[in-house]
């Protein structure tokens, strides 16, 4: 696909991402490098509205405790909506520090309180490790409701990228386990499907910039421990395994036009809709995967998270 579909606010970014191609031919400290320099291109800027704090909580049986990071408006109101958000980083890399400017931007916004999750990492961790330490995270955040000055009802989820396939494996893993409830998912470019590029192959265009092929084949299967696109994928590994969509939280699905989640995407909010879940749907012409990350003052970017957090105020009655 020609760099001249991209939205030209999205190009001079581009030119300075290193690669993501190729994951599988590096060691681990190289593929976590990679991540780390693409995310030192986020300049962000600590809001002096905003309280940040680090807290260990109790993890999964048997499991370490889980770091999170937490955002709270300085100006405490009662019953604040909450959110757990979780990182992106393909699985393998990433931390809560990296979603910082996007967090401290929503709990500026929106006055809500902010869990961010550090769950562990594969390959070192491979799944359930990550989902179980975010539900472990969406339980002390019910259980220290009080302490926190949340409303119960008021939880939602959120996560970008393999964040965003973490916040839908957990709000199946909610309702099933029917412990702890969420009021709505937002899913940013989710990765969902292990499928993609694998058993199944978007359009040969998707996927040609930061987040590829080959790099979400390598993801998979690090995580996973098993070959990508087998038959035996769990639901709460790869959401889009799961064939009851029924009874989930209202959702917002957002996703660039050039994004090799594309299909995938768009495949989950229409099964969402068909099983009578309140879904909306924000496709962002020009966008490659993370654009609104690298570029969060572009035109798009701001209309993207506008969109997202009126979903949030309608749904959450703020």
């Amino acid at each position: 696909m020609p760099k001249n579909v991209v939205n030209p606010e999205f190009l001079p970014i581009l030119e300075k991402m290193p690669s993501f191609d190729g994951l599988s031919g590096r060691s681990l400290p190289e593929v976590r490098e990679i991540f780390l320099t693409s995310v030192r291109l986020i300049e962000g800027r600590p809001l002096p509205d905003v309280e940040t704090q680090e807290v260990y909580v109790p993890g999964p049986a048997g499991a370490p405790d889980v770091r999170v990071v937490t955002y709270r408006p300085r100006e405490r109101r009662p019953n604040a909506p909450a959110m757990v958000y979780i990182h992106g980083g393909g699985l393998v890399s990433g931390h809560p520090e990296v979603d910082d400017p996007k967090c401290q931007l929503l709990a500026s916004k929106m006055g809500f309180v902010i869990v961010s999750v550090d769950y562990r990492l594969a390959p070192e961790v491979k799944y359930p490790g990550a989902i179980e330490d975010c539900y472990a995270v969406l339980k002390w955040v019910h259980e220290n409701a009080q302490t926190l000055g949340i409303n119960r009802q008021k939880v939602a989820v959120a996560g970008e990228s393999a964040g965003g396939g973490l916040s839908a494996a957990l709000s199946l893993l909610a309702r099933d386990r029917k412990e702890y409830s969420l009021a709505y998912q937002l899913l940013i470019y989710p990765m969902l499907d292990d499928r993609t590029a694998t058993k199944v192959d978007p359009a040969p265009d998707f996927g040609e910039f930061v987040w590829t092929r080959s790099a979400n084949k390598y993801a998979w299967e690090a995580y996973l421990g098993a070959s990508a696109g087998g038959a035996d994928t769990p639901a709460y590994a790869a959401a889009a395994r799961a064939k009851d969509l029924s009874g989930l939280p209202p959702t917002f699905i957002g996703v660039g036009s050039m994004d090799l989640f594309l299909c995938e995407d768009l495949d989950y909010a229409r099964r969402l809709m068909a099983a009578g879940v309140p879904t909306e749907v924000s496709v962002v012409p020009g966008a490659y995967h993370v654009f609104d990350m690298f570029v969060p003052d572009a035109e798009l970017s701001v209309r993207f998270m506008d969109n997202y957090c009126a979903g949030l105020k309608r749904t959450l009655g703020l």
